[in-house]
């Protein structure tokens, strides 16, 4: 049967009054010691009218945050803080998900709030330069992970699934795109290791799947979803076969129940040097051939090519990322077919209320 954006949607127990979601962003607006902005809980509650909310990338542990003020999810007055804003968001009557993240090779000790190095599978920096409070900087070569810190890390994705529920936040979304520490992993020109980890294409993808099973005995799969990027090649990240890995990731996710996949398509999206190097249809097509699971697509759409797409059956919810920066009721906008105010990049990443609660309301 055909859908609209504006039908609901039963994500595993969750029921969704429409199939918009607003899409992970980072704003770089955290508090020191790695908590929420103040004005978060305004912000994502003035944003409730989504079907689901996906928040902000949340660091797992110290060494996870990349850059400058993002937040966390890793002591308690993180979770106490976040609290706050879940409470927020129910109390307007949404859903949200927490991004739980960890950065690996794509950071710098100055943009680390505890001045820590990067670290990630193998000790190769990416190409390129990262935003820090002293400038633009070049990507410094990370640490090589040892078989120690993996198991750490997989322990701390787990405890912090299990803190975002203890924060109030309905579930957690994995993310496993845009070359961070998972795609670091799953990537043979990153990962160079020699043990479980490297090597091939089912031990690059262990990591992933360990993390799964780490947090399945902390919170239930049905409340954890995983962001992809299939072909991108954002951040310095290079497949040599793209298509068998975005295939083994699909049908691994698939198997293990989680309660979405979200991709990012390369067509559209930001990643303008994605290249799909072998005749397929369009990513979400090819991705629903092969998915039972909930898909959720993200990637500059628009009312009608969103209505287009789930009027096909290509996709169960479509993800808005800037125009939800500034059309704080952008479900409700898209709904009545009201025109959208467009996003000032100027504030994307600045401190302090502008640009970020600013944006009114349609009348």
């Amino acid at each position: 049967m055909s859908a609209s954006l504006f039908d609901p949607f039963a994500l595993g127990d969750l029921v969704l009054p429409n199939r918009v979601a607003m899409a992970p962003m980072t704003r770089s607006r955290a508090e020191p010691g790695g908590l929420p902005s103040r004005f978060a809980a305004q912000y994502y509650a003035q944003r409730a009218g989504a079907g689901l909310i996906v928040s902000e990338p949340n660091g797992v542990n110290r060494e996870s945050q990349g850059y400058p003020r993002t937040p966390g999810l890793y002591t308690p007055e993180q979770i106490a803080a976040w609290k706050t804003v879940t409470d927020a968001v129910h109390a307007k009557g949404g859903r949200i998900f927490s991004q739980i993240w960890h950065t690996g090779r794509i950071g710098h000790a100055k943009g680390n709030p505890y001045g820590l190095e990067p670290v990630g599978p193998s000790a190769i920096a990416a190409k390129g330069k990262i935003f820090t409070d002293s400038g633009m900087l070049p990507f410094p070569e990370p640490k090589a992970m040892s078989a120690d810190d993996i198991a750490r890390t997989i322990a701390d994705f787990a405890q912090a699934a299990a803190n975002a529920l203890k924060a109030g936040f309905d579930g957690i979304e994995i993310h496993g795109a845009n070359g961070y520490l998972f795609d670091q992993f799953f990537c043979d020109a990153v990962n160079l290791r020699t043990d479980r980890y490297g090597g091939s294409m089912a031990n690059r993808l262990r990591f992933l799947w360990d993390v799964l099973d780490a947090i399945k005995q902390a919170i239930p799969i049905g409340r954890v979803g995983v962001r992809l990027s299939p072909f991108g090649t954002y951040n310095d990240i290079t497949h040599s076969d793209p298509k068998g890995l975005i295939e083994a990731l699909i049908d691994g996710l698939d198997k293990a129940g989680v309660a979405y996949v979200h991709l990012i398509e390369p067509e559209v999206s930001g990643d303008r040097e994605a290249k799909v190097t072998e005749a397929l249809p369009p990513v979400r097509q090819w991705a629903r051939a092969r998915l039972s699971r909930p898909l959720i697509v993200v990637g500059g759409y628009d009312r009608a090519r969103a209505q287009a797409v789930l009027g096909a059956g290509e996709a169960d919810l479509i993800a808005f990322g800037r125009n939800y920066i500034s059309n704080p009721d952008l479900a409700e906008r898209l709904r009545r077919d009201l025109a959208l105010t467009p996003p000032n990049r100027a504030t994307f990443y600045t401190q302090g209320p502008e640009g970020y609660i600013d944006y009114p309301a349609a009348s």
